[in-house]
């Protein structure tokens, strides 16, 4: 975690945002580059592309359309692409982290490889195509907490560059599965001053339904073990029977005797999609996921 604010300098080669893009966290060792796979080959003579480094290819699966990676490490990454320009069809750009003073070596990337793969398949943002997990190398302690300092500003940069890859849905794993009407500490409620919400725990209870969330800056959580309804009525917008579906189909859904159960969290960018998933039908969903003081997110965001 970084408890201070960051500065980010991002630099893009031919002043483009869809180009090559250098990223740095100022007064850091750590650099990124992102190449999209049309330009791979303008990396041949990059100094960055010959050294160590972790990387990631960013694409969509082909069966689901949801966001797909592939996580690896190499002691040269541009010669590591060119294998996967031939085997990998799904990516369209890649990003890898290298150190500025040189200091990576292949054990260090390995550790880092092993350690993003496991955090990637707890956070189950995106699909990963790896096939197998990464063993970590053996580090000596005090590379070891060098490389875990490095990975808090590869989330850092990552997220910059568009991938929340790294990042937990809800702010703590203690609040990762729902207890219905029961609240969670004081502190996971926080009400900054001026009109700024953060991680705020909402209830909905309706027709024998019950679900727990939270609201985030990304949106309003669903979480595990929350009910969602069995059958949908004619006023649930097209778009929501479609998310439903997919929920159904990955398995994020799970059909009981009357109902359906959350199996994961799950993100949603506002308040009434979250609502209307529950509860089958159109809701207006800052008026009905409320907090534990019966205080609806909509009067939450006026205080």
């Amino acid at each position: 975690m970084i408890p201070f604010g960051k500065s980010i300098r991002v630099y893009l080669k031919d002043g483009t945002v869809t180009g090559i893009r250098f990223g740095e966290v100022v007064n850091q060792t750590i650099q990124c580059i992102a190449c999209p796979r049309n330009r791979i080959g303008e990396l041949k003579f990059n100094s960055e592309a010959n050294r160590p480094s972790v990387y990631f290819l960013f694409g969509n699966d082909e069966n689901s359309g949801e966001p797909k990676t592939y996580i690896g490490e190499a002691e040269n990454v541009f010669e590591r692409l060119q294998s996967h320009l031939l085997n990998k069809e799904f990516w369209n750009e890649v990003i890898f982290f290298v150190s500025k003073d040189e200091n990576l070596t292949k054990s260090h990337v390995k550790f880092l490889e092993s350690r993003i793969i496991q955090t990637a398949i707890t956070t189950k943002r995106y699909k990963i195509d790896n096939g197998n997990q990464s063993q970590a190398s053996s580090l000596p302690a005090a590379d070891r907490d060098a490389m875990e300092e490095f990975l808090v500003y590869l989330k850092l940069l990552l997220g910059v560059f568009g991938h929340k890859l790294l990042e937990e849905l809800t702010p703590t794993n203690s609040i990762a599965t729902a207890v219905v009407n029961t609240s969670f500490s004081e502190s996971s409620t926080v009400i900054n001053n001026g009109n700024s919400v953060k991680n705020i725990e909402l209830f909905l209870n309706i027709g024998g339904l019950k679900a727990s969330a939270v609201y985030t800056d990304e949106g309003v959580v669903i979480l595990k073990g929350s009910d969602a309804a069995k059958d949908i009525q004619t006023s649930l917008p097209m778009g929501y029977r479609e998310t439903r579906q997919k929920l159904i189909n990955n398995g994020v859904l799970k059909e009981t005797e009357n109902k359906y159960i959350f199996t994961d969290s799950y993100l949603f960018d506002t308040a009434s999609p979250a609502a209307a998933i529950v509860v089958g039908y159109s809701i207006n969903g800052k008026n009905s996921w409320k907090n534990k003081n019966g205080l609806s997110l909509n009067e939450i965001e006026k205080l």
